[in-house]
């Protein structure tokens, strides 16, 4: 499991966004983002930089 906070994600549009971008890295990854407290779960085997990098190119830079 993942953890990260994302300073930029205001709306509901941005939740759905990264989410988008977490499906590119890992399609079977479970993705919850909550614009309130700005914080993003990814269930995934993937390695944590791999989502970094594609958040960050996508505007959604990680804290």
């Amino acid at each position: 499991m993942i953890e990260m906070t994302i300073p930029s994600m205001r709306c509901g549009g941005c939740a759905r966004g990264i989410a988008r971008v977490c499906a590119e890295v890992d399609p079977a990854a479970k993705v919850k983002a909550d614009p309130r407290t700005k914080r993003v779960s990814i269930d995934t085997m993937q390695d944590r930089a791999k989502f970094v990098q594609a958040l960050s190119a996508a505007g959604y830079r990680p804290a």
